[in-house]
Parts: C-alpha cells; sequence; structure tokens
C-alpha cells in the first residue's frame, strides 16, 4: 500500500482496518485516502506522519460488495501498536459472520484502551460484539431501520455524518468516511494536513460531526416497508419526482392503499411526505454557498425557481434566501 516505511518515532497517527465480508468499497477508500494524502508533504504517499494497515487472519483477500478484493498487509497481532482501529462495514447479510478472530481481536484492543470506529455498517458489528454498550452511534439514514430492528432499545443517530462518543467513533459510510478520517488528522497532525487531503479529493472543506446526513427527514422514519420503499423511490428520482400514482403502480398497489398505509405510519398523505421529503433536500442544498436557488429548484424537481420560492414560503414562512441568511447568523453566533 505504500512504498517507503516511516521512522516509528516520526509517526502520529497509526490506524489499523478490519474489513468486513463484502465491506463497502468507497467508505474505505474515502477514509484510507485521506490518511495517504495527510500523510506526506507532497502527494507520494510515503507514510511520514502516518501509517495504515488492513488486517488479517491470513492472506487471503477480502471481497468488497462491489466485487474487488483487497489483501491484508499484516496479521491481527497487538492491537496497541495502533492509535484506531477501524471497522468497515458493508452488506447487512454479512453482519453476523464476522470471523471470531476479529471479534477476539475488537475486545482485546477495547481492553487495551484502543479507541474503536464503527464505518458503514461497521457500528452494527461493533454493536453485535458488545462494544457499544452506553455509546451514542452514528447509522447511515439508509439503514436507522434495519439497526433497530437489530438492537432492540437502541436509538441510533442518523441525522449526523458522524458522532464521536469518547473512544468510539461512527459513521454513516461513503463521502462521510472521508470527513471522519479528516476529523482525526486534525486532531493528531493538523487542520491544515487534514484541508490539504480533502482538497485534494476535490472536497470544498471538512464537516462536522454535527452536520446532518442527506437523507429522510426523521419524522419520515417508519418501519411500514411500502412507505420506506415507496419514499426511497422518490429519494432516487428527485430531480423528477413521480406522481403518488405512478409510485403506486409501480409498487403494485393501489392508491388508496398506498395513502392508507402513509396515513397509518406516517399521519399524512404521500404527496404530503413526498413534499416534505424534497423540502429538506432544498435545506440541505441551501446550506452550500455554492448553489443559486434556480440550480436547487432543478436538482428537486421544481418547475423554476419562482415556483420553489412560493412552496418553500408556503411550507416554512420564509423565503429559501431568507432561510440560507438565517442560518449563516446563527453559525455566526458565538
Amino acid at each position: 500500500m505504500r512504498d517507503t516505511p516511516a521512522p516509528p518515532d516520526s509517526l502520529r497517527l497509526r490506524v489499523g482496518f478490519l474489513l468486513a465480508r463484502r465491506f463497502t468499497l468507497s467508505a474505505f477508500a474515502n477514509f484510507v485516502d485521506v490518511l495517504r494524502l495527510a500523510a506526506d508533504e507532497g502527494d507520494r504517499s510515503r507514510p511520514i506522519r502516518c501509517n495504515w494497515r488492513v488486517l488479517g487472519t491470513s492472506g487471503q483477500p477480502v471481497q468488497s460488495s462491489c466485487g474487488v478484493a483487497i489483501a491484508p498487509d499484516e496479521k491481527l497481532g497487538d492491537p496497541s501498536r495502533f492509535d484506531y482501529v477501524v471497522v468497515v462495514g458493508g452488506l447487512i447479510d454479512e453482519i453476523e459472520r464476522l470471523e471470531p478472530d476479529y471479534l477476539a481481536f475488537l475486545h482485546r484492543a477495547a481492553k487495551a484502551g484502543v479507541p474503536l470506529v464503527g464505518v458503514c455498517t461497521g457500528a452494527f458489528i461493533l454493536h453485535r460484539a458488545g462494544l457499544m454498550d452506553g455509546y451514542r452511534c452514528c447509522v447511515s439514514w439508509f439503514h436507522h431501520e434495519d439497526f433497530l430492528e437489530q438492537f432492540d432499545g437502541l436509538r441510533p443517530v442518523s441525522d449526523r455524518i458522524f458522532v464521536v462518543d469518547r473512544d468510539r467513533l461512527t459513521c454513516s459510510g461513503g463521502a462521510s468516511s472521508a470527513h471522519l478520517a479528516a476529523f482525526l488528522i486534525d486532531r493528531h497532525i493538523g487542520r491544515a494536513a487534514a484541508q490539504k487531503s480533502l482538497h485534494i479529493m476535490i472536497i470544498d472543506e471538512a464537516m462536522a460531526a454535527d452536520d446532518p446526513q442527506p437523507g429522510l427527514p426523521l419524522e419520515l422514519k417508519t418501519d411500514d416497508p411500502l412507505v420506506r420503499r415507496a419514499l426511497l423511490m422518490l429519494q432516487q428520482n428527485m430531480d423528477t419526482p413521480p406522481p403518488v400514482a405512478d409510485v403506486a403502480a409501480h409498487l403494485q398497489v393501489s392508491r388508496r392503499k398506498l395513502e392508507r398505509h402513509f396515513a397509518a405510519s406516517l399521519s399524512m398523505s404521500p404527496a404530503e411526505a413526498f413534499m416534505r421529503v424534497r423540502l429538506s433536500q432544498v435545506r440541505m442544498l441551501l446550506a452550500r454557498p455554492d448553489r443559486t436557488i434556480s440550480q436547487i429548484a432543478a436538482e428537486t424537481g421544481f418547475c423554476d425557481a419562482s415556483h420553489l420560492i412560493r412552496v418553500f414560503r408556503d411550507g416554512l414562512g420564509v423565503t429559501p434566501e431568507q432561510w440560507r441568511k438565517a442560518q449563516r447568523e446563527t453559525v455566526r453566533l458565538p
């Protein structure tokens, strides 16, 4: 994974990775690339300031969910040689198949006081191993209901991109992995190194832990599978939102049945829920200063800027620009 070993006394951050079967490649790649770019002064991938190793029980490659396989660098060994141990999860069905040696290694790491990081469904793995009791935990909005089904009584955080709770750090996966890695770089090496890594990866700036995940508003969380499928269909077609009748037809149910399910699970109509999803996406995009109202309107399925402004004002009582200005002033408050 790198060409020149660094003297042990020059390292400021040492990270060991455990890859679950069918792990998410992008979550791993985003995390490790931030480390790689921060480890050297330029872009030569020399591990001068931080080191990263993929751990395994053997030299056999671990296949990701997209089919690309990664071979471990070294055996599990003593976890105390790392500053963090990162568990990268992936497909839900594979969580229970983590090797017993991996679980034993994680328990040794926790006993030694090594902070544990759960990336993507890595948080599920840490919970299943009994290593998240009493900790807050970040889970992707996409897997929120899956988490509740597997861990009765636990309430994951699904409206933030990552959560740092003492010696447990969890993130929702995908691009949030880069931001969690940048948080560690900032903590151990410095903000300039973290920003450099993100800028090379064409990421404008580091996001804070409490920045929102793009996804469904929390008031639309439901365990009704029909409603969840309908909301997911809308999210996947945000720029051209389908009519309620088309959603019902795609799901092979009558419009009336879909409306009954929405009323029972969310106390609102499908049309109202769909509009809430779109306005939630609008608010998220308004937080990005590079987006014009016209661009946001096109990305969220409104006819034009005027249409968006009218609907936004009817729903929230202010125009999009007024909302954006208020958010900026809130951020500037001490």
